[in-house]
């Protein structure tokens, strides 16, 4: 590892050059196994000039070279989504790469999130006992909730088991209180369908 100690200055132009150096290099060997075609530039022609270089940026992100391939690739396949609104291989190339910093910022909030969370404290979760000493018509409700969707699940277990107001449960979950509103009653006939059917 290089020492990029002493004067600070000093330091960090040495960690400047070095980073330039490294990068320089990484630049240099993909741009030059990069072959401009004879013809309009085609996806695959894209993914067979761009794609290591790309992978190369997510790896320079994410630092996983796995989770790099998967940024590319979700990267690649937003661009084939999009291919026939693009202006030409540039736009098409910009287009890419801000899908592989936006993919790779992404992975890293998950990574951030990931290391903060603090499971809550386990010791008075049910246990399959109690949730077996619950009434039928509980156990039904509970069996019930499990069959919506997930958003509909999250606003009526916010509201009735968390007990937040229509308010909270929008901030909590990044939607409308209108939205909110109208998703519990959706999630309460589809409760109680579900529940008259079984």
């Amino acid at each position: 590892m290089a020492d990029f100690g002493g004067n600070a200055e000093f330091g960090s132009q040495r960690a400047e050059r070095a980073v330039e150096r490294t990068l320089g290099t990484l630049r240099a060997l993909d741009t030059a196994s990069v072959q401009a075609p004879d013809r309009p530039l085609t996806l695959e022609d894209l993914y067979k000039q761009q794609r290591m270089r790309m992978v190369r940026l997510a790896i320079l992100l994410v630092d996983d070279p796995a989770t790099a391939e998967d940024v590319v690739q979700e990267a690649f396949t937003g661009l084939y989504r999009n291919w026939s609104g693009l202006r030409d291989a540039r736009a098409a190339l910009g287009y890419l790469r801000t899908a592989v910093v936006n993919g790779s910022r992404s992975v890293l909030r998950r990574r951030k999130t990931a290391r903060e969370y603090q499971p809550p404290h386990q010791a008075d979760a049910r246990s399959a006992e109690s949730l077996a000493m619950l009434s039928a018509e509980h156990q039904a409700v509970v069996a019930a909730l499990g069959h919506l969707p997930r958003r509909q699940r999250e606003v009526l277990v916010l509201r009735y088991y968390g007990d937040l107001s229509e308010a909270e449960i929008a901030e909590a979950t990044g939607v409308s209180r209108g939205t909110v509103k109208s998703t519990a009653s959706r999630a309460l006939e589809a409760l109680q369908k579900h529940m008259r059917l079984h």
